[in-house]
């Protein structure tokens, strides 16, 4: 089961034109694939597909999550390119400056353009390298 398993986000987007524009310029990515279904994007190996729907933005929960090795260096990049980060206080989760320590790892939390909650997630070193390794081990697998 699942031999040659890949795995795909899918994110909402209700102007395409607007969501290719916003991944591009601001995210930095070009995508790797377009058609009729919507636009995909490569994200450390991992395929995020855009499509247009009017359901775009409903969500309230993280859509997608960006694991990084340097929280801050990312985060300056992103805001330089016009994001802004969401502030939570709430039981279990309060930001300072856009930014939740979680213990053994740091995030923060923004919208696209389409309104979809997007992540950046900075775990610790070792958890890091656990997902490295994990992800070596699965593509040689």
């Amino acid at each position: 089961m699942f031999e040659k398993l890949m795995a795909m986000a899918v994110l909402p987007a209700t102007d395409l034109a607007r969501a290719r524009a916003y991944w591009h310029d601001v995210l930095g990515h070009t995508p790797v694939h377009s058609d009729e279904a919507g636009d995909v994007f490569d994200f450390g190996g991992a395929g995020v597909l855009i499509y247009q729907t009017k359901y775009a933005g409903t969500a309230k929960n993280t859509a997608l999550t960006l694991i990084t090795d340097n929280l801050e260096r990312d985060m300056t990049a992103l805001r330089t390119n016009g994001v802004t980060f969401h502030d939570y206080d709430m039981p279990g989760l309060k930001t300072v400056d856009g930014v939740a320590d979680l213990g053994s790892e740091r995030g923060a939390w923004f919208s696209d353009s389409e309104g979809n909650i997007i992540a950046i997630s900075q775990p610790s070193p070792e958890m890091m390298e656990q997902a490295i390794s994990a992800r070596a081990a699965a593509a040689s697998g």
